[in-house]
């Protein structure tokens, strides 16, 4: 089963069957859960569960049972997890013990018309098992036929919950003091970001600005679903402002639109709860995939992975707030061994790699510019495949070109190029690549810029290029590590 074509050898994918939107993420006594939307019944999207992994390192994972099973309230539907610390629920005789808050899918009675309503479910044993709570649902609203995906988080400034809820082209904030009863406080979005599609799997936390923890922003990240019309298919937006408890503001104009990825399979991710404070991180982790071809990318017992879980922090630049990625750190005990270059002028032609068949690995780069109009790597590369990683400098622009990346022909809007614009600092770049068997994600400059990216090469195409184009580029330096197994 490890060993299949295109399964992902670091990244978490299901043992077998259709996997979706990640849910439920918290961490609680040194473990990482993560659930994600699941059929366990077939390799296609079809009633949905709460699927199960734990890990203690972010890195290796061990699959538990399903959570989560649809039940005479429908469907189990996209959600969140937290700890509740102070027992506020009642559920756990004064302890701390783990909610879920998800939304249960269904049809109005009598009608074709869908219905969504959260509910929560709750376990006291370190997340194994599950009681659904008998008052369920515990929000509803028959305005919003889409009304779904709740993101809960305790605001300790305010001393309540708060929930962050898809309704439609809007997202709804709502307040309780103990997880079962809620009151609406605000709605956002109408005339702000993308409305390409409905939105969906919101996420809102703080963040400390260029590492000072003096001065924080607020994050709202915001999942847009699949439009026929919209070729990129499903993205994350985000926005960045102040929250009161309440109500968030936006600081950019209402019709800037911000993508957390350049690349098209990063999908409905949102962030770790709980994760402790002298650790100190916002972790992060996406579906790795898009419903333009979710549903017929060209894996047999299985279907669709997870993004590398990756740290969130935010720059400034030029008066300007980004959100930087980077992976996590823990993915360092896979590497095995490293190749090293430095100081050496990359002409048209060359290539330093030749010698290099790798099938996963980590490659981090730092180039210089001087007289090439483009430059950077091929990976997965063979005599009829490769995927591209290049810089284009009178753009400045980092791409991925996956058009002969291998088996593309799934669907028509897989093939392609995709590009997000990253500039130089002091004439410098720094890349850091990530390639695992069907996957590529490419993080520039300190993780302003990130193209995510499935990738369906041959087993055999597992050659490696370093190539600049009409002119030389200085590589300053380059490490390529090979990557150890999770399944090992």
């Amino acid at each position: 089963m490890t060993n299949e074509l295109y399964r992902p050898q670091f990244h978490f994918s299901p043992q077998q069957n259709w996997m979706n939107d990640p849910n439920g993420l918290v961490y609680f006594h040194g473990e990482y859960h993560l659930f994600y939307q699941y059929h366990p019944h077939g390799t296609t999207w079809g009633p949905m569960h709460w699927g199960h992994a734990i890990s203690k390192d972010l890195v290796h994972w061990e699959h538990a049972p399903i959570a989560l099973e649809p039940d005479e309230h429908g469907q189990i539907f996209s959600g969140s997890a937290v700890v509740d610390w102070h027992d506020t629920t009642g559920f756990f005789n004064g302890e701390a013990g783990l909610v879920a808050i998800f939304t249960h899918h269904d049809q109005e009675p009598d009608s074709d018309r869908p219905r969504e309503r959260q509910s929560l479910a709750y376990s006291s044993d370190f997340g194994r098992t599950w009681t659904t709570y008998s008052g369920n649902p515990v929000l509803t609203d028959s305005r919003f036929p889409d009304f779904r995906d709740p993101k809960v988080f305790w605001h300790t400034e305010t001393n309540q919950w708060v929930m962050i809820l898809a309704s439609g082209q809007t997202v709804s904030i709502y307040h309780s003091a103990n997880l079962k009863d809620w009151s609406f406080a605000s709605q956002f979005g109408d005339g702000e970001g993308a409305h390409f599609g409905v939105w969906e799997c919101p996420d809102l936390f703080k963040l400390p600005l260029d590492g000072d923890s003096a001065r924080t922003k607020w994050v709202m990240l915001i999942s847009i679903g699949n439009s026929p019309e919209y070729r990129e298919g499903s993205r994350t937006q985000y926005f960045i402002g102040d929250f009161d408890g309440a109500v968030f503001k936006n600081d950019a104009s209402p019709e800037k639109v911000r993508w957390l990825d350049g690349g098209r399979d990063n999908y409905a991710g949102v962030s770790w709860s709980d994760i402790p404070a002298k650790d100190g991180r916002r972790i992060y982790i996406g579906w790795m995939s898009n419903w333009k071809y979710a549903q017929v990318t060209p894996t047999e017992s299985w279907r669709s992975a997870m993004t590398i879980p990756r740290s969130l922090g935010l720059i400034s630049r030029k008066d300007q707030i980004i959100v930087v990625q980077q992976p996590v750190h823990e993915l360092n005990q896979l590497k095995s061994g490293i190749y090293k270059w430095d100081e050496t002028i990359i002409d048209p032609g060359q290539n330093l790699l030749s010698v290099l068949d790798l099938p996963y690995f980590e490659l981090e780069a730092e180039f210089e510019l001087q007289t090439a109009v483009e430059f950077g790597f091929k990976v997965r590369a063979s005599d009829i495949s490769e995927t591209v990683v290049g810089y284009e400098v009178e753009k400045q622009e980092i791409f991925v070109d996956r058009s002969y990346s291998g088996e593309v022909s799934f669907h028509s809007d897989f093939s392609g190029r995709h590009a997000v614009k990253v500039e130089t600092l002091d004439r410098r770049l720094k890349l850091h690549i990530l390639v695992d068997t069907s996957s590529i994600e490419v993080f520039a400059g300190e993780g302003e810029a990130v193209i995510t990216d499935l990738i369906f090469p041959g087993e055999k195409d597992q050659g490696l290029e370093i190539y600049a184009l009409q002119g030389s580029v200085k590589l300053i330096s380059l490490n390529i590590s090979p990557l150890k197994s999770i399944w090992t």
